[in-house]
């Protein structure tokens, strides 16, 4: 039996989350929408004009991992943090998620990851990170047992900005293939697919990743297209499996000549989207390694992504598993 069912590889990032209006993202030069990468400078003087905030544990992956075990699955986290108090924040809550987490954490400089999100009353979120300590994750890092050991290893596209991060990735991909298992990746960011748009379609054309998540404009960008239509076909014969959400439209699954098409859960309010596509992946991933249709796995992660974004924060504050069995999905 494997050990764990996913095993998500990511930024280690503590969340500083705030809320504003349009005009102090124009006023601070803050793409709306987008994950900035900035430096410590900036950081400080963002960290300065943002008004009352809360912190909370975040990074895509880590956002993953916490849901998939929120649904009742096993899941295992690689990441990077520094030997401070931040990073003893991200590894207590990560713990106390039901993940298993035991990256060695750095010790000095640079110090761990933070990321100033910036919500606007339409419940937009425009993230500004400072990568911090994130940079270290390298292939001393990966643990063989977990590369080996779980059904399906999911990585995040941000991941390509720190170099070695990039081999940790591919040396995991290669034990996890070798061991008979899948791996998968979220696009992540638009502006994340310009930068390393030729790497991710080789990573997906070479068989490196046989799972690709997006949203519709991440899969756009990839492709350069403006229509969805021919940017699905694309990616239909570029790997095994892809979903790709689309907001208030929910998602679609294809697969070979395959199509799934799954309906966004009804919410109440949109609160925050932070965390939003992290948490379909958690839902359609448990459901995948537990063995369910597409269908249900589309499913489980509409139903966790419409959750996530009806509260302030990326990681899920009701039990998930819960959640869906209430919604008659387990």
């Amino acid at each position: 039996m494997p050990d764990y069912d996913v095993l998500c590889i990511g930024n280690a990032i503590v969340d500083i989350i705030a809320q504003c209006d349009d005009a102090f993202l124009e006023t601070n030069g803050i793409i709306k929408g987008a994950m900035n990468l900035i430096d410590t400078r900036r950081a400080e003087l963002l960290y300065s004009r943002m008004g009352p905030a809360i912190e909370a544990s975040g990074g895509s992956a880590g956002n993953t991992a916490a849901g998939v075990a929120s649904f009742g699955g096993r899941a295992a986290f690689f990441g990077k943090v520094s030997n401070d108090p931040l990073g003893e924040i991200y590894a207590h809550d990560i713990h106390a998620q039901g993940v298993a987490f035991d990256t060695r954490p750095l010790e000095g400089q640079p110090p761990t990851a933070r990321s100033m999100i910036f919500v606007t009353p339409d419940g937009e979120r425009s993230m500004n990170t400072y990568l911090g300590a994130c940079v270290e994750l390298g292939p001393e890092d990966v643990e063989a047992d977990k590369a080996s050991g779980a059904k399906v290893t999911y990585f995040e596209g941000y991941l390509w900005d720190p170099p070695r991060a990039k081999e940790a990735i591919r040396q995991t991909a290669k034990l996890a293939h070798a061991a008979g298992r899948e791996v998968s990746m979220t696009l992540s960011d638009s502006f994340c697919v310009d930068r390393y748009r030729d790497e991710f379609l080789e990573l997906m054309r070479s068989g490196t990743v046989d799972i690709v998540f997006a949203n519709s404009h991440e899969i756009k960008s990839l492709y350069q297209t403006k229509s969805f239509d021919e940017a699905l076909a694309a990616i239909r014969k570029d790997c095994k499996i892809a979903a790709v959400t689309r907001s208030e439209k929910g998602s679609v699954i294809v697969r070979g000549d395959e199509t799934v098409t799954i309906q966004a859960t009804t919410i109440r309010e949109l609160v925050d989207t932070t965390g939003a596509g992290d948490l379909y992946a958690a839902g359609f991933l448990y459901g995948y390694t537990a063995g369910r249709s597409l269908k249900d796995c589309g499913d489980l992660g509409s139903l966790a992504a419409g959750l996530v974004i009806q509260q302030l924060g990326p990681r899920p504050r009701q039990n998930l598993r819960s959640a869906a069995q209430l919604a008659g999905l387990l």
